[in-house]
């Protein structure tokens, strides 16, 4: 997955916390929220805003960055309530980021199919038609 698909997919989800994320998209992800964030405090630094840009950054990457880390954890098979971990004092944060770096599980879990993986599609019991001779 690349830089700029990773970023997308993120962005199109953008409140969806079901489903699974891979490892390259969610990290990725935090890559483009850093270096963007990085951008706007050096921005507001220059022009003397104190600190509205990197704010409104974050603002808008926030719901984005909890919804790709719950899809990571879901990925690796855990709930989604393991983003509260880093409220537990410097070995939260620790323990989250192994989580989130940990490889996914291999095949469909409680959350869905491996991520790139198209959804199976449930046996609706119809009887296909049959064909026109």
């Amino acid at each position: 997955m690349s830089f700029a698909e990773a970023v997308r997919t993120c962005f199109s989800k953008y409140v969806d916390f079901t489903g699974r994320a891979s490892r390259p998209e969610y990290w990725w992800f935090v890559l483009s929220y850093l270096v963007v964030y990085l951008a706007a405090a050096i921005l507001d630094a220059a022009i003397g805003t104190g600190g509205v840009l990197a704010l409104l950054v974050g603002l808008a990457y926030l719901l984005p960055m909890l919804a790709a880390g719950v899809r990571r954890l879901h990925d690796t098979g855990r709930s989604g309530w393991w983003l509260l971990l880093p409220l537990v004092p410097i070995v939260g944060s620790i323990v989250l980021i192994v989580f989130l770096a940990l490889p996914g599980e291999p095949g469909p879990n409680r959350y869905g199919p491996p991520p790139g993986e198209a959804p199976a599609r449930p046996d609706t019991g119809a009887i296909p038609p049959s064909p026109v001779t």
